[in-house]
């Protein structure tokens, strides 16, 4: 049993499309959906909706870094999601939807700042990323229907039409990094 157990809180805009991403991940022990970066305590859905409170959808990773290192997490996290779009993605808009990375420690904060850097040197997209990498605060975890939300709620529209194509794109590039029981 591995002692090396990390957590680091992401945010790559709606929280059901990333969770359904990373909870596929080998290495991965939990993923949860909630709020973290804004002013306002314990926060619901509806207030985060309206952009006042300056909480961004994240989901918090709880994950095994001898099995999934923080590189790897970094990479699959630019790559499952648009970073060079200023609090939105796709059609969803808004500050609660912006591109960021909360790190628990020094190290993680150097290589969010160590992989943008790469991405921006090599290239990989079109436009400059503008993910925003802030100190972990306090993580509000999200109301119990949002949790699990792609696995209980697949043939949903959205999860059908939305998050079901990122998946499959994640599923082509990353194939070695699935769970072998979700292949």
């Amino acid at each position: 049993m591995s002692a090396n157990i990390q957590k680091i809180t992401l945010g790559g805009g709606c929280f059901w499309c990333t969770e359904a991403v990373f909870q596929t991940l080998k290495g991965v022990q939990s993923v949860t959906s909630g709020y973290m970066g804004g002013k306002t305590k314990n926060p619901t859905y509806e207030q985060i909706c309206t952009g006042a409170t300056g909480h961004a959808e994240v989901i918090e990773i709880t994950y095994d870094a001898d099995l999934l290192n923080l590189d790897e997490l970094l990479l699959i996290f630019f790559k499952t999601h648009d970073p060079t779009t200023l609090n939105r993605q796709g059609n969803d808009v808004g500050t609660q939807y912006r591109s960021v990375i909360f790190y628990e420690t020094p190290d993680q904060k150097e290589k969010a700042e160590a992989m943008i850097k790469r991405l921006t040197d090599e290239q990989v997209f079109d436009k400059p990323i503008v993910t925003e990498i802030s100190p972990a605060s306090e993580f509000y975890k999200a109301e119990d229907y949002h949790q699990n939300y792609f696995m209980d709620n697949s043939m949903k529209p959205y999860c059908a039409f939305v998050i079901q194509p990122k998946l499959n794109k994640f599923a082509k590039e990353f194939t070695d990094k699935i769970k072998p029981e979700l292949l």
